[in-house]
């Protein structure tokens, strides 16, 4: 049994707009991500992030993306837009995460069982698994081999990214059973910074079947309050 017996926490990530943001929460999201790493196609600017914030901020958690701040600057960001955490995306240090905690978790690329050994030098409560793609810091639409990662599911909240999508989301909660699952370009269209609402409900609705068939508890979700979920 996982040590994290809340609801499967699924966040639709990269959005950019207050209207998907909307439909994200409407259907059932925990969490949206906006992003602020210059390198992404889905980069927000703050004025975007903070209507965001306001518009979900209390039905939803809202992380802000990350790839190596200061952590002046990224406690300065999440005091201003009230985010309710970060998400560090780039090299940050275990020491620099340390800096952030409890409202911040690193995001650790995964292609080998080094890569697992790797992630467990950070700390805190949760832990996100991306794919390892060369050139990409993340929201490369690439999945990984999920085997890697089941056993680090029962130490750690761990949310499962990469390449998910309401096609293959089922199968990455049966095998990995974790604290959460994440996607952004699995719920788009042809356009990377829109999404799509039959994807996104369709996301949701698999990952809360796939929950419920693990005999994890699949829903409602987790209920957000800022400050105090892991």
């Amino acid at each position: 049994m996982t040590p994290f017996p809340m609801s499967l926490w699924i966040k639709i990530c990269g959005v950019t707009t207050v209207g998907d943001a909307e439909l994200a929460v409407r259907a059932g999201a925990d969490a949206v991500g906006v992003n602020f790493v210059p390198s992404s196609k889905r980069r927000v600017d703050e004025e975007t992030a903070r209507d965001i914030v306001r518009a979900v901020g209390a039905r939803a958690e809202v992380v802000g993306v990350v790839a190596d701040w200061p952590a002046d600057a990224l406690l300065a960001l999440r005091a201003r837009l009230g985010l309710g955490s970060v998400q560090l995306h780039g090299s940050e240090s275990p020491a620099a995460l340390e800096e952030l905690l409890p409202a911040a978790y690193r995001a650790a690329r995964i292609a080998t069982s080094a890569d697992v050994d790797e992630a467990r030098r950070f700390g805190g409560t949760r832990l996100l698994v991306d794919a390892k793609v060369a050139g990409t810091l993340g929201g490369s639409g690439h999945t990984f081999d999920w085997a890697l990662v089941a056993a680090l599911a029962r130490e750690r909240a761990l949310i499962v990214a990469g390449g998910l999508t309401p096609e293959n989301v089922g199968a990455a909660v049966a095998a990995v059973r974790p604290y959460g699952v994440d996607t952004a370009s699995g719920v788009e269209g042809n356009e990377p910074r829109k999404k799509d609402p039959d994807k996104v409900a369709r996301f949701i609705d698999a990952a809360r079947r796939a929950a419920r068939a693990a005999g994890l508890d699949s829903g409602p979700g987790v209920d957000y309050e800022p400050g105090r979920n892991p």
